[in-house]
């Protein structure tokens, strides 16, 4: 994940956000999970800074959408209270999608500052870019 790819998947989801009408906080993270880069687009809620690097830090750390991961992580599911796990930094709201090159996990993104709805879409829209 080279810092021209996470540009380009940002400025494909901030297209996508300004196209739903919706300000966001779109984060990009590398293989290991780290940020490469985020942007807060003008209006974005400050407390979803935080949750879009979480999102896009799960995404990678269990390779899989976060939105997938919340349907597992209820009540009574396989992966119920992982939201606790890695000091805090789970999160398990939609808009956190892996980012694959060549069928392996090469990075991922996490948008936040809408519903999970609108944050998976902008989300999609980014990855579609890389």
């Amino acid at each position: 994940m080279t810092l021209e790819d996470a540009r380009r998947v940002i400025a494909a989801a901030e297209k996508k956000s300004k196209d739903i009408g919706q300000p966001m906080n779109i984060a990009v993270a590398d293989e290991g999970g780290n940020l490469v880069s985020h942007v807060r687009m003008d209006g974005a809620w400050l407390g979803s800074i935080d949750i879009s690097i979480k999102k896009a830090y799960t995404s990678r750390a269990f390779d899989i959408a976060t939105k997938d991961l919340a349907t597992h992580s209820q009540s009574g599911g396989q992966f119920f209270g992982i939201h606790a796990s890695n000091n805090g930094k789970i999160m398990i709201f939609a808009g956190g999608i892996p980012l694959k090159r060549g069928g392996k996990v090469v990075g991922s993104i996490g948008v936040s500052g809408g519903s999970g709805d609108q944050d998976h879409a902008v989300a999609e829209a980014g990855a579609a870019a890389f």
